[in-house]
């Protein structure tokens, strides 16, 4: 009889446990990870290449099987949008990945989207996201500075706390954001600030937290409009005008503004030294640019924070010129496209530069 009763309690702490299994398995968030290729999806010959390999050959699948550890955090599924190096992204390419992230975030059993990214225009795509998919569900872009077959590769941590991110409540409302070396940064600010190192992406302004272990710390919160209160949608843009990066520097001539202009740029960012400053030499080419509809958008090209003013260094007012504010020249040029998608207005683009 005792043997008997033993049976029967073991049998129901069996149910119990996997009723219980099964609950907390239902109650796991779900988090797609759209792959794009990149480092993070890299390999190398040998397990000593770091920075010599082929980017963009291990397919989503392989990622996430790599990691059984995600299993315990959400449940996870993946989507191979592109596979290509990311130094090759194109408007086209920004289009597709914007339309496929925001339709999955309107799905109810979508709780946040993961993006494997190649780290050299990976902040281009992550400020793009973060001007046009209006919705509040996590968005995280993740890469890595070394393939996954070298030493001390950081791919694998840095997905296993993009996806950690992405199921956390508490990272709704905060914009896009970019997970890489136990950080976690605003799409908005962060850029690449060095090659070869993990260390990579910096914001000049500071993280907006950590991750360790799964858990997110919170340290600050952006203070530009971005998703949900963005005036732009994905779902009304089929296009993006051409925009084109002009670098300033010592001995500057007008030959690339001039050819931009004659390809069919309707905006040029001048990548300026120091407060956006443009040379002498140029400045009569971009008047005349600008009195021919092409507009014009001082940047700063400093690594670390280029803040530029306006009217100082250039007269902007006087010639319809606009600042980029402390955005860096590929961020001033998403937001330039983007902004161009909806206003030709230069005095509504200089709006929008100091909003977002």
């Amino acid at each position: 009889m005792l043997q008997k009763d033993l049976r029967c309690w073991l049998v129901t702490m069996v149910s119990l446990l996997a009723l219980s299994s099964a609950s907390l398995a239902a109650g796991k968030p779900n988090v797609v990870i759209l792959a794009t290729g990149g480092t993070i999806a890299g390999a190398g010959a040998d397990a000593t290449n770091s920075a010599t390999y082929q980017a963009a050959k291990v397919p989503v699948d392989k990622l996430i099987a790599g990691i059984p550890q995600l299993a315990a955090i959400a449940d996870v599924r993946g989507e191979q949008v592109f596979q290509i190096a990311s130094e090759s992204f194109t408007n086209a390419n920004l289009l597709t990945l914007g339309k496929r992230v925001a339709a999955l975030l309107r799905q109810g059993d979508v709780d946040g989207v993961v993006i494997t990214h190649g780290t050299d225009t990976l902040e281009e795509t992550a400020y793009f996201l973060n001007l046009v998919v209006r919705n509040d569900k996590p968005i995280v872009l993740v890469g890595s500075m070394r393939p996954g077959t070298a030493m001390s590769a950081d791919g694998m941590l840095n997905l296993y706390n993009a996806v950690s991110v992405a199921a956390s409540r508490d990272a709704r409302g905060k914009g896009v954001l970019v997970t890489m070396n136990d950080e976690i940064n605003s799409g908005r600010d962060v850029s690449k600030m060095v090659n070869l190192r993990p260390e990579a992406f910096k914001s000049p302004w500071g993280a907006l937290g950590m991750v360790v272990e799964g858990r997110n710390y919170w340290f600050r919160l952006p203070a530009k409009r971005h998703t949900i209160n963005s005036e732009f949608d994905i779902e009304k843009i089929d296009t993006l005008p051409l925009v084109e990066i002009a670098y300033g520097s010592g001995n500057a001539s007008d030959t690339a503004y001039r050819a931009f202009a004659a390809s069919g740029a309707k905006a040029i960012i001048h990548a300026g030294t120091g407060n956006g400053s443009v040379s002498s030499a140029v400045v009569p080419s971009l008047v005349d640019l600008r009195r021919k509809g092409v507009h014009i958008v001082r940047s700063s090209h400093v690594n670390a924070g280029g803040f530029v003013l306006r009217n100082a260094e250039q007269p902007d007012d006087k010639y319809d010129w606009v600042v980029a504010h402390d955005l860096n020249p590929q961020k001033a040029r998403i937001l330039a496209a983007v902004a161009l998608s909806k206003t030709q207005d230069s005095k509504e683009l200089q709006r929008i530069f100091w909003e977002y």
